[in-house]
């Protein structure tokens, strides 16, 4: 979604809870329209659930363009990995490098780590 394309929200829960937030949902999230539904729809787009709300944006997905998307950014994080794992695999870099430095590092790897699990869940998802 390009930034200032407005989109309408679906919500799943109490319908006058719904429409009562739904003014100031709008202008939070520039949303075009907040719609109660009684169940969301079956697709691939992202739900969020807030409370004992569901909540999802009414948008359809290209499912290859995303896949694609998602492919690329997991090769970036998987360079970055072997970046910081070579930088940790290095016996000077470890012996020499202040003890933050060294630690800052392992976290980077962890966040790679992390997010690469999220990403490859999601491309699983969305392939089947």
């Amino acid at each position: 979604l390009s930034p200032g394309e407005k989109v309408a929200l679906l919500a799943e829960g109490d319908g006058a809870a719904i429409t009562r937030c739904a003014p100031y949902m709008m202008a939070m999230a520039r949303l075009s329209e907040v719609r109660a539904v009684a169940a969301l729809p079956s697709t691939q787009a992202p739900t969020v659930v807030a409370g004992n709300f569901r909540m999802m944006l009414d948008i359809k997905i290209d499912i290859k363009a995303e896949c694609a998307r998602i492919a690329k950014e997991i090769v970036r994080i998987e360079g970055e990995v072997k970046k910081a794992e070579g930088k940790l695999g290095n016996e000077s870099f470890v012996a020499r490098a202040p003890a933050e430095v060294v630690a800052q590092e392992k976290e980077r790897l962890a966040g790679f780590a992390a997010t690469l699990g999220k990403l490859n869940d999601q491309l699983q998802g969305l392939r089947g």
